[in-house]
């Protein structure tokens, strides 16, 4: 396994895997891929496209304290 660039220490995730072998046995392997990685032009492009949908919506807060979320353009019937 190789060990990442900050003193040769493995991260948290890399000690938890080695210390519960045997229930991944029992429970199913986990994810080990590296999350410390450039985001692909595909995930760049899912990000532009969230982050364009959520300005579409507001959050109002009622008296009580609870939020709920509300379309921006209340007019506007196709996000509906």
């Amino acid at each position: 396994m190789a060990k990442d660039s900050t003193g040769g220490r493995d991260n948290a995730s890399q000690r938890f895997m080695r210390a519960t072998g045997r229930l991944r046995a029992i429970f199913g392997p986990a994810n080990r891929s590296s999350l410390v990685h450039d985001m692909t032009e595909e995930n760049k492009r899912l990000l532009a496209q969230r982050e364009v949908e959520s300005q579409q919506w507001e959050t109002l807060q009622r008296p009580d304290g609870s939020t709920y979320v509300v379309p921006k353009n209340r007019d506007d019937q196709s996000l509906r």
